[in-house]
């Protein structure tokens, strides 16, 4: 993974040395609230409904044992304990005081960290497939080309006041697992003939109007990304609105002036700055993959796995959270964020410290953060699996639930944003608690539940299988579900099943959505999604709404 350089270490001791000069005249009043805000949304620095948080980026998802420690170290001395892992691959911090900021900043850059650019209106933390070098199905290692971004990006004199944020992510894998296509620029790694290079699109996005993103290159040579890159941004930055905050976004941007007409301005704009791109860039780019190259896997038997799958416990965990590794005698773990009846998403500092250790001991010194709000250790010789499974069961990090109903994305909600409308975190915990008590989780199978608690979506709710969106009806929490909605390869923005339901009355409505699912699936291998797209919305409305059906038999 990359190491952080001379200059880099430099350019991130300036800006904490900067921010705290700016934190203690906020503090001895010489700054307002107003002149404050630009400068603490620069370095990461939200004021929320209780107190402030500070998200802390996590390029391309990948951690270090180091870094995780220190991150644990941060929420036991300056919040209350833990952290929560975000749908952009970060953590957020939900309590510092502002007086602690600098020192919180100051600990990050210790171990090459930074809240630079996790907010604004800028280019924000570049996310990648959280298995990338590991993946079997992985044309190439996607985190080279995201971490070329990040150095591109970060502090672009050009793009710090974009007209509204900015969002990238880059797979490098057939099957997508970084919902590329709902980014303001998409990467997707493909072949023609002995060629790679990416399918490039742009203006996909969540939010009050989602949107997939459309393709504006089907076919882009990799000398040719940061150049390419650089155009789309800057036409969106010539072209975006700046009178209407919610129109702003580089989906209206495409949508108000077409597809067409942005690819020709986008190729005119590269065709000007490509000649001045001489090169140093894939210079750089060589020395990047180097601090990308695959550990060194080790040779041993697997027996110690294949003796373990006699347990039950330890079976259904391998099911759900080991996914297939490159390498045949290697496995992808996930570890689960999502126990039952949890905050999805949080990690305690000793959870974080127990995954460290793991990292270290068994997974070749590497961690990655999920869009899904879990932690992957992308490369565990198999041997080694019984003990990580025993050491994340004794932490409480063991639950098999991963892509199953309860393993669920849900925003925080008004439990700590000033912009919801309604609760996230408690809808999530009691939907996971219900179906554990059903113990139908397991025969339910994959299901993509995501909840956000107002219209900006950082739940992901519009590419949930089921989405779920709370809403202020009159001062009272209505939840909205959407069926359908899928963040893959195939993404596709999800269909509103009908009127909204009460808070006390969501849980109970989606049991009698995925009991009406069971009864109609044509087979237990057949998916919620693909009974959804077989079958249409008819018999999931006719059960979300028994009323409704009643009426039209009379």
């Amino acid at each position: 993974m990359y190491s952080y350089n001379e200059f880099d270490e430099a350019f991130v001791r300036e800006r904490v040395a900067q921010f705290s000069q700016q934190v203690a005249r906020r503090i001895d009043g010489s700054l307002t609230e107003d002149e404050f805000k630009p400068l603490r949304l620069m370095n990461g620095l939200y004021l929320q409904l209780h107190a402030y948080m500070l998200r802390v980026a996590i390029p391309y998802g990948t951690i270090n044992p180091t870094q995780m420690r220190q991150l644990a170290h941060i929420a036991q001395t300056w919040d209350k304990g833990y952290g929560h892992f975000t749908t952009r691959q970060n953590i957020q911090f939900n309590w510092p005081l502002l007086k602690d900021v600098p020192a919180i900043l100051s600990a990050l850059a210790d171990v090459g960290m930074h809240a630079i650019q996790t907010s604004g209106n800028t280019i924000r933390n570049v996310t990648a497939d959280h298995f990338a070098g590991a993946a079997e199905d992985e044309i190439e290692d996607p985190r080279p080309y995201a971490e070329l971004l990040r150095q591109w990006s970060t502090d672009h004199p050009e793009f710090q006041f974009l007209p509204r944020k900015f969002k990238i992510a880059v797979t490098g894998s057939p099957n997508d697992r970084a919902v590329v296509k709902s980014h303001d620029i998409g990467l997707r790694m493909i072949r023609r003939g002995s060629q790679v290079g990416f399918e490039v699109l742009v203006g996909g996005g969540l939010g009050r109007t989602p949107m997939i993103g459309q393709v504006v290159r089907d076919f882009l040579p990799i000398p040719d990304l940061l150049p390419y890159c650089e155009a789309i941004v800057s036409v969106y930055n010539l072209l975006g609105r700046r009178d209407n905050k919610y129109k702003a976004r580089v989906k209206i941007t495409v949508h108000e002036n077409g597809l067409e007409e942005i690819q020709r301005q986008v190729e005119a704009r590269f065709a000007e700055i490509r000649p001045t791109f001489h090169g140093h860039d894939q210079a750089l780019l060589d020395d990047i993959r180097a601090a990308f190259a695959p550990p060194a896997f080790r040779n041993a038997p697997t027996d110690a796995h294949d003796t373990a799958l006699a347990d039950p416990v330890y079976r259904a965990w391998a099911d759900t959270n080991l996914a297939t590794h490159r390498n045949a005698q290697y496995a992808i773990v996930t570890i689960s964020l999502k126990k039952h009846g949890e905050t999805p998403g949080d990690a305690t500092a000793h959870q974080m410290r127990v995954m460290a250790d793991i990292a270290e001991r068994f997974a070749h010194g590497e961690l990655r953060i999920s869009h899904e709000q879990n932690v992957i250790l992308p490369h565990v010789h198999k041997s080694d699996l019984p003990m990580v499974h025993a050491m994340l069961q004794q932490a409480g990090l063991g639950t098999a639930n991963v892509g199953l109903i309860s393993d669920i994305i849900a925003c925080p909600g008004m439990d700590y944003c000033a912009l919801a409308t309604a609760r996230s975190i408690p809808v999530a915990q009691q939907i996971a608690t219900r179906f554990e008590e059903l113990k139908l989780e397991h025969d339910v199978g994959p299901l993509k539940i995501k909840i956000s608690g107002c219209i900006n979506a950082c739940g992901h709710h519009h590419v949930g299988h089921i989405g779920i969106l709370g809403l202020d009806r009159a001062g009272v929490e209505n939840y909205q579900i959407t069926l359908g909605g899928d963040g893959t390869e195939t993404a596709v923005i999800g269909e509103r099943a009908g009127p909204g339901f009460a808070y006390d009355e969501i849980v109970p409505a989606i049991e009698r959505l995925v009991r009406a699912y069971l009864d109609v699936r044509s087979e237990p291998s057949e998916t919620f999604l693909q009974t959804y797209r077989r079958l249409g919305l008819g018999p999931f409305k006719a059960a979300l709404y028994p009323a409704e059906g009643a009426q039209d038999a009379a």
